[in-house]
């Protein structure tokens, strides 16, 4: 449940927003268009949310702004910590993609750069949980990492690894990146209309909705 990952961020909360905002050369292409990115998976929810893997709260600060009713859902206790600084009237609970709790029923659930923490066989489990609770209308909208294909994300792999970026290299090794066939086919599965935006090099917007 992509739990597996969580210690990785105990020391990544120290530089994840300078990260975020380009400062770091190795991962530029990926938050190419951070703030764009979040704004769109914003501008798509409806209250209330679910955001998962809250992290430092970026997107959570946007989804405020429109005031929309959210709760935060982070397993890693150090960017919990860090949110609840930034923004400590947000309601933040441990949890994760396939285990939480909330008191409210969403009608948006959201994230970024996280739901490659799930193995494919996870993200259907959590496309099959979402379409259970959302209601007819309600959306999945997440920004994440997605490949066009097995053979393009290889390329990316060895193209980044000819620039020295040893650091990215290990991330698109390690964890779960998808592909934009099998992202499509696990959401229609579940029985929900799929529609994919390229966002960047790396990220796609991918908007679920419930019929």
């Amino acid at each position: 449940m992509g739990r597996e990952f969580v210690e990785i961020f105990d020391d990544w909360v120290h530089t994840y927003d300078d990260s975020v905002n380009g400062k770091d050369e190795e991962y530029k292409d990926v938050f190419f268009n951070y703030n764009e990115i979040l704004q769109a998976v914003a501008d798509a929810a409806t209250s209330p949310v679910v955001e998962f893997g809250i992290g430092t709260g970026n997107l959570a600060e946007k989804l405020l702004k429109r005031d929309l009713a959210v709760v935060g859902v982070e397993p890693n206790q150090a960017m919990r910590k860090v949110t609840a600084q930034k923004l400590p009237n947000l309601e933040v609970v441990d949890g994760d993609f396939l285990e939480f709790e909330t008191a409210s029923s969403p009608t948006s659930f959201v994230s970024s750069y996280a739901f490659h923490h799930l193995t494919d066989a996870e993200k259907a489990q959590a496309f099959q949980l979402y379409a259970k609770k959302l209601p007819a209308g309600g959306k999945v909208i997440f920004a994440d990492t997605v490949f066009d294909s097995e053979q393009s994300k290889k390329k990316m792999i060895e193209f980044e690894q000819a620039r020295g970026h040893v650091n990215l290299v290990e991330d698109l090794n390690r964890e779960h990146y998808t592909t934009v066939p099998k992202i499509e086919e696990l959401i229609t599965q579940a029985g929900l209309a799929v529609k994919l935006s390229k966002m960047n090099t790396y990220v796609y917007l991918i908007e679920a909705t419930k019929q």
